[in-house]
């Protein structure tokens, strides 16, 4: 009896493992599974019931190689311990003329699949962003908690400005004005896990009570509620477990993208964000756009991409900023304080010259690297992009003086540690790209590669003259305080 397509891959899997031990892993995933799930492909293979969400194809042309042809498939399967899809690629020859070849040891191994096979178009389709994703939770090795020195360090550098500003621009008088002050509200937008944003709630909180006491308010003093906003899948569990046990606030966690409202309207005293408004809502459509010229083939970042790339990233940003400020608006009561920390570039300087800009280069030379070695098609790549932008300090200052409802009160570049000493040595800088990026990796290409990605990139880090060179690090991030003018247009919005 004749093998049907989905044995015969079985039986050649089984044999390369076998005799090199290469696609051991692949072939015990896929018997696993115990069968393929395509019946107008394999319909001489019955599905067991109910059948597992796996399928078999064609990624990419095939293409000759002597008497054979080479062609690329990839397999679906759900692990056990994960809800979501792993994607397991592997390279498959076949007799185009029906030679049989005699060394399978030194020559393409085959499965006659014959042509009939449904083809795979998942890794051909751009794939959306999706609509929550966070930093690394736990506290583990690779854990954002571990691996965040460097933007603690712009926690840091910010404390005295911070400190400052609230001494000299918050008016008590006319908050009482706007609302009850027997509490006192401070939120941070995109908290994470810790344990920067519990220093800065600290550092807030601080530089309130004293200004509260240099008014002679110190019986009047109010208590003190403060709100963590991250997105729904951010680890709140471990933030929480790092609360200090004496503290003198009430928390209260708040999930959801604060590109939007979050919070009641006029409930909030002061706002705070650091690192985070570099991530947008969401990719521009045109850059996974085949057809269109802001099509970012090959990279996964505008640095070092055509202007058009970049330009759809600012149009991008500058959307999403302004929602941002608008949400703040609708929320902060009249004579509240904001306080930002945006990484940003220098005027004079491309972010492809910057070593964050390098660093996402090589990032995504490691990708294609593997897509050549045949982990995961060319196209997947193509279809991710790092949704980052740091905006130049011109450009980020007509952005925010552009919204109506905010004086900006205070705006420059911070005296934070550079990278080099956050991230002194190649594995601080790997584990920093990790802890942030890992999440929206792993949704892409599956948590297979992760190891060997961080790997090739650590190695790559390494050879980079350039990116450890501490002369180039041009990074920087900018300290933002804005007030919330008592009238505005936007105050009666919906």
């Amino acid at each position: 009896m004749a093998s049907t397509p989905a044995q015969l891959v079985l039986q050649t899997l089984q044999y390369r493992s076998t005799i090199s031990g290469y696609s051991s892993a692949l072939f015990k995933a896929v018997k696993e599974m115990y069968s393929f799930l395509s019946l107008s492909s394999f319909p001489s293979y019955p599905p067991p019931t109910p059948p597992p969400p796996l399928a078999i194809g064609h990624h990419i042309s095939t293409y000759p190689v002597n008497d054979h042809a080479i062609t690329r498939y990839t397999m679906l399967y759900t692990s056990r311990h994960r809800k979501y899809h792993s994607r397991l690629s592997e390279s498959i020859s076949y007799p185009v003329t029906g030679v049989r070849c005699r060394d399978a040891q030194t020559r393409p191994l085959r499965a006659c699949l014959g042509r009939n096979l449904k083809p795979c178009m998942e890794d051909e389709k751009p794939i959306k962003l999706p609509e929550s994703y966070a930093m690394n939770g736990g506290d583990g090795t690779c854990s954002y908690a571990q691996n965040s020195s460097y933007q603690r360090g712009a926690v840091d550098g910010a404390q005295e400005l911070i400190k400052e500003g609230v001494a000299a621009k918050l008016d008590i008088k006319q908050l009482s004005s706007s609302s009850s002050l027997n509490r006192f509200c401070i939120a941070d937008f995109g908290c994470s896990t810790g344990p920067n944003t519990l220093l800065a709630v600290q550092v807030i909180l601080e530089a309130v009570e004293q200004k509260f006491k240099s008014e002679k308010l110190t019986a009047q003093l109010p208590e003190f509620q403060v709100f963590f906003n991250d997105h729904i899948l951010n680890d709140f569990n471990t933030l929480f477990q790092s609360l200090p046990p004496e503290r003198r606030y009430r928390a209260a966690g708040v999930a959801g993208s604060f590109y939007r409202r979050v919070l009641p309207k006029a409930s909030l005293h002061f706002a705070f964000s650091s690192s985070s408004l570099c991530w947008i809502s969401e990719l521009p459509e045109e850059i996974l756009d085949s057809n269109s010229p802001a099509w970012n083939k090959g990279r996964i970042h505008y640095t070092g991409a055509r202007k058009e790339v970049s330009e759809a990233y600012a149009l991008q940003y500058a959307k999403d900023l302004d929602a941002f400020l608008h949400a703040r608006a609708e929320e902060l009561v009249g004579g509240g304080l904001m306080a930002l920390l945006i990484p940003a570039v220098p005027n004079v300087m491309i972010s492809s010259e910057t070593t964050i800009g390098t660093e996402i280069d090589l990032l995504g030379s490691c990708l294609m690297d593997m897509a050549k070695m045949g982990s995961f098609s060319e196209a997947k790549v193509d279809s991710f992009n790092l949704p980052l932008y740091f905006p130049p300090i011109e450009e980020l200052e007509a952005l925010i003086e552009a919204n109506t409802s905010f004086s900006l009160e205070r705006m420059e570049i911070m005296n934070n540690p550079p990278k080099h000493v956050a991230m002194p040595s190649v594995r601080h800088r790997t584990l920093f790209l990790r802890a942030c990026f890992e999440g929206l990796l792993e949704n892409h290409f599956g948590s297979h590669i992760m190891d060997e990605l961080f790997k090739r990139y650590s190695k790559k880090v390494a050879e980079s003259s350039f990116t450890m060179n501490p002369d180039n690090d041009k990074s920087i991030f900018m300290l933002v305080l804005l007030k919330r003018k008592s009238e505005s247009p936007e105050t009666d919005s919906p």
